[in-house]
């Protein structure tokens, strides 16, 4: 019954309960035993887990008891920092509801704001709930004042809720039963959207789908509308939380399709899924094309595991579609992949996942944002790889992107926060009150730096209460160079970086100072330096192990010892000219790392 089916999502700034709140209701339909003690049960990775984040949006069906009829509640719990804006837009795309959690302690923050209006835009059906009510630093009144004041509820509509002690919880499922639209009753040809998807060794392609018209059934005929190919399905079924078959899906519900896909390419998520006889004529919307805002290239320690990291990087493609490669080659660490990352979390989140899920040993290159470079003779192009970005004289001006960044801090910091933001080139466009204490303050910034350690920063400087949110703008003019690494007179490509030139010998003297503490010695001399074109404004050198060649002579002539340290020597010249410098993947490590 379509009247019965219920399709919400929650949606909230990072650590305001999201996971603990999907916990109670899993365990008020009987899905989780109260006493199973299974905390943040749908954040079913390591990662996600031991970060205390939700990195993935995780389908579950749940049955639901109202007024002696049973109703369908399909859930989708999303991620909430910055980075995983992505996964929220794509849930937000499969529902007709969205429950916004507000942290009572914690107040309106900057992705609270983000993600209401994204859903304001998706015209779902919103229903604001404050959660840890609990807390003894709860200021729920003042909460309820912000959500009135800044977000247009009214107080009727404000669901009052403690995710861990469960009160609150039932109201807050009532009110998705009474508020939230069943999905339109729409028996046109079939049209199923693919939200997400995942690869299973065993049974290929697993596509995660909603169903927006018609009904898709095992042995049905069935085609990628992008693609063009055709498949049989062969199982359908609902995530209870687990994979449950059932005989088919109807418009409204929302569940996962098998049908043989072994090809991991010819699945994308956004595509519209039909009949191959009698299929729709136009394709759903999708989604809007993700656009990366920070590039680094990932690279094999051995050059014998790339093709294992192909394989590995199309099944993690298939569960992230957010993240976007393309082949690569370093002079220094052979062949890899340049991929495109939504942030700095995201990019660490991708490298923790090939290491532990697919058993990689990789090497990560400094993250850089696209540069667009203005040539000399008229034309202009986007450059995401330091490497290529010209020597200076060689263009006529380059631009590097900004992004608006929102910030949401008490009064008492609003200070440091303004002090930190103009230190990062930062350009105030506007602040205002958010209820009594609370200030968001607005800068355009570059987006080069906001990605290293703004976030940790800004922490810092407000001891935790700041927040942040950030969406890209535009280009802006900037004078850029091109940082180079060299390591025993060889530049290393993959350390190469773009930075601005006020702010390019301070980097240098960083990067070499660590070099230098994570290289280990050698039998010769080893020189790290940093270059702007052909100068070098930056060096270290690492001390050639030492070995004591005289050891040997006891007593005797003093010229049979110098002629052994000259003989020496000279090896030393020779060894520096030949040999290599092995530079561990630690190294490349700490370069990622700002002080």
């Amino acid at each position: 019954m379509h009247s019965r089916i219920r399709n919400f999502c929650i949606i909230a700034h990072i650590d305001h309960g999201k996971s603990t709140l999907a916990d109670r209701f899993l365990e008020i339909t009987g899905v989780l035993a109260p006493e199973a003690g299974a905390q943040q049960f749908l954040d079913s990775m390591d990662i996600e887990r031991e970060r205390g984040i939700t990195i993935k949006s995780h389908p579950v069906t749940l049955n639901y008891e109202y007024r002696d009829e049973t109703y369908t509640l399909n859930l989708l719990d999303t991620p909430g920092h910055v980075d995983f804006t992505y996964e929220v837009s794509r849930s937000l795309a499969a529902c007709e509801g969205a429950l916004l959690l507000v942290d009572a302690s914690q107040g309106i923050e900057a992705q609270t704001l983000s993600n209401f209006y994204m859903a304001f835009e998706h015209d779902l059906v919103i229903i604001p709930i404050v959660n840890k009510i609990d807390m003894p630093q709860a200021d729920v009144e003042g909460t309820i004042d912000q959500i009135v004041k800044d977000l247009g509820f009214s107080r009727e509509e404000i669901v009052l809720a403690s995710a861990k002690d469960g009160r609150g919880v039932r109201e807050v499922l009532d009110r998705v039963v009474e508020h939230v639209p069943p999905p339109k009753d729409d028996s046109g040809p079939l049209r199923c959207l693919i939200f997400d998807s995942h690869f299973d060794t065993y049974r290929g392609v697993v596509v995660h789908v909603r169903v927006f018209s018609g009904k898709i059934e095992p042995d049905d005929r069935v085609r990628l509308m992008s693609s063009g190919m055709e498949y049989r399905v062969e199982e359908t079924g609902l995530f209870k939380p687990q994979m449950s078959v059932n005989k088919g899906l109807s418009a409204g519900e929302v569940g996962y399709v098998i049908s043989g896909i072994k090809e991991i390419r010819q699945t994308r998520v956004g595509d519209t899924i039909t009949h191959v006889s009698g299929g729709a004529k136009e394709p759903l919307a999708g989604y809007r094309e993700v656009k990366p805002m920070v590039y680094s290239s990932i690279y094999p320690t051995s050059a014998d595991d790339f093709e294992e990291l192909t394989r590995s990087m199309e099944k993690l493609r298939l569960n992230d579609s957010s993240l976007v490669y393309e082949p690569d080659s370093s002079t220094a660490l052979g062949f890899g992949f340049r991929c495109g990352f939504l942030g700095l979390l995201h990019l660490e989140v991708v490298q923790e996942r090939l290491e532990r899920e697919f058993g990689l040993s990789l090497v990560i290159t400094a993250p850089s944002t696209k540069i667009r470079v203005a040539w000399i003779n008229g034309t202009s192009g986007i450059i995401n790889n330091p490497v290529n970005f010209p020597d200076t004289g060689k263009f006529e001006h380059a631009e590097e992107p900004f992004v608006r960044a929102t910030i949401v801090t008490p009064e008492e910091y609003i200070g440091n926060v303004m002090q930190l933001a103009i230190s990062r080139h930062g350009i105030q466009v506007s602040m205002s009150y958010i209820g009594v204490k609370r200030v968001e303050v607005e800068y355009d910034m570059p987006l080069s730096e906001v990605i290293y350690d703004f976030h940790d920063r800004l922490k810092s400087v407000s001891r935790g209460y700041a927040s942040l949110d950030y969406e890209y703008i535009d280009y802006r003019s900037a004078d850029l160079v091109r940082l180079d690494i060299l390591v025993n007179g060889k530049q290393v490509d993959a350390l190469s970086q773009i930075v601005r030139r006020e702010r390019a010998y301070e980097r240098a003297r960083e990067i070499v100072r660590k070099l230098k503490a994570e290289i280990p010695r050698h039998l010769f001399k080893v020189a790290v330096q940093a270059a702007i074109g052909g100068q070098i404004i930056a060096r270290e050198t690492i001390g050639a192990v030492g070995k004591n060649v005289t050891a040997k002579c006891y007593g005797g002539d003093i010229t049979r010892k110098r002629k052994l340290i000259e003989r020496q020597k000279e090896g030393k010249k020779r060894m520096k000219r030949v040999g290599n410098v092995d530079i561990p993947q630690q190294a490349f490590m700490a370069v990622l790392k700002r002080e």
